[in-house]
């Protein structure tokens, strides 16, 4: 089979160590129309292939990026003429620019560890991911304009799947369909107020003179940040959950908010630093805790349903509608992988996600006894699961994988459908290749 023509503008897109300035003088690898390629461009997304691949077919996997490069830059050419990035918001643009520039402040810390690991300041790094982000957008609506009403029937994934060699039908892993019942139990006032009279006494700390950072380095229940004195790093607007963005932002540097109530728990805040439309902040993180006796009341309840369930008494669904505390009660409590978004779950995933429970170990219809766990937002909660069904290592078929089979018929023929424009487009394109890529086999462009 030929191998696939991606777009791979989101390649490029891929953390600050891969935007790192380049050793060499840049230059143009190829001129599509009246935009260029540079080497730079191909060099972030090799940086990126030689991680997962090491050296080996160096120059084939660089003619294979600067091919799909190309291919960005007919799609963005078509995104241009037929104004498809006229709904394209510079706030959009922004805030997936603020997502990928966060990803790179919790890795390194600070913006001048930003720019020491990568060479480009915060906003030269802001700027060249708009620029991709944009690019990558327009790419994609050219995509989706183009092959966006291509559809299979099922004769077609039935055809798709018999053409296929048997050699190349992949190993589909052992596969869970689980569901769960969550009992999250509920914050005392009483604890509520402790925690609130514990900030209160370390804010007083502070203002009377004691360090900030110190204290948040003793007590501050952040781990992330607790070991560098609370202190967060430069963020804008848009980065933090709103309560604990709008007490930061109004405050002075140097100045101490207020008590803050978070999803996360109660904070307090002192201002570091302002720069333009960012601010660097430091906090004191302190998290209520549920109470040992109504931890043991929730494990106890669940215990009590999953032998009402067993005993036939009622359904788990029911079950799982009438007691789970979980965002997935209102389903029955039927579980979604969050990798890929289906109710499916390999081994891997789910024994990080269910841990300590075992559920390879378990049979069809099996139900766990209740076992302690983290909500989304580290609090502590118990919770019982059901192991739906059961699917066995194998080879991929139409009976048990039709879904994925039929997601990579429809690929496929989205694949041709680009793969034909891109062709046609290229015989009316103006297109010079510099010395280094001019021997480059294009699979899927010529």
């Amino acid at each position: 089979m030929k191998k696939t023509l991606i777009a791979l503008a989101l390649l490029a897109v891929s953390g600050a160590a891969a935007a790192q300035k380049e050793t060499v003088a840049d230059g143009v690898a190829a001129v599509v129309g009246r935009n260029i390629v540079k080497y730079s461009d191909i060099e972030r997304s090799y940086a990126q292939v030689r991680l997962r691949q090491g050296t080996a077919d160096e120059q084939k996997n660089r003619c294979a990026i600067l091919e799909n490069l190309i291919l960005n830059q007919l799609l963005i050419h078509k995104a241009e003429i037929d104004s498809l990035d006229k709904d394209i918001s510079d706030d959009d643009i922004s805030q997936n620019a603020l997502y990928y520039l966060k990803n790179d402040m919790r890795q390194y810390g600070s913006r001048e560890a930003l720019r020491e690991a990568t060479g480009f300041t915060y906003d030269e790094l802001k700027e060249q991911y708009e620029r991709m982000i944009k690019n990558m957008m327009m790419a994609q609506r050219a995509q989706y304009a183009l092959t966006g009403d291509v559809a299979v029937t099922p004769s077609e994934v039935t055809d798709f799947f018999n053409n296929l060699e048997p050699d190349s039908l992949p190993m589909m892993p052992e596969r869970y369909e689980l569901s769960e019942i969550v009992i999250e139990p509920t914050i005392s006032e009483d604890e509520r107020d402790r925690v609130r009279t514990e900030l209160a006494s370390l804010r007083e700390r502070v203002l009377k003179g004691e360090k900030f950072s110190m204290l948040a380095t003793l007590y501050s229940q952040d781990p992330g940040s607790a070991r560098k004195g609370g202190e967060l790093g430069f963020f804008s607007r848009g980065e933090m959950v709103s309560e604990f963005e709008s007490a930061a932002f109004a405050l002075k540097p140097g100045e101490v908010s207020p008590i803050i109530e978070t999803q996360f728990g109660f904070h307090i805040i002192q201002l570091i630093e302002r720069r333009g439309n960012t601010v660097n902040a430091r906090h004191i993180l302190l998290i209520p805790k549920v109470s040992t006796d109504d931890l043991l009341k929730a494990r106890m309840k669940l215990d009590s349903i999953a032998d009402e369930i067993r005993a036939g008494h009622t359904s788990f669904e029911e079950a799982a509608r009438q007691y789970s505390t979980a965002d997935n009660a209102r389903q029955g409590g039927t579980a979604t992988n969050p990798a890929d978004g289906t109710p499916r779950f390999d081994k891997a995933s789910a024994d990080k996600i269910y841990y300590n429970i075992g559920i390879s170990g378990m049979k069809e219809g099996q139900i766990s006894n209740a076992t302690a766990m983290k909500t989304d937002e580290n609090r502590d909660a118990y919770r019982i699961v059901r192991l739906n069904k059961k699917y066995a290592a194998h080879r991929a078929n139409l009976t048990d994988d039709y879904d994925n089979i039929y997601n990579a018929a429809l690929a496929a023929a989205r694949q041709k459908r680009l793969t034909e424009w891109a062709r046609r487009q290229m015989k009316l394109t103006y297109v010079r290749l510099s010395d280094e890529y001019k021997n480059c086999v294009f699979e899927n462009l010529q």
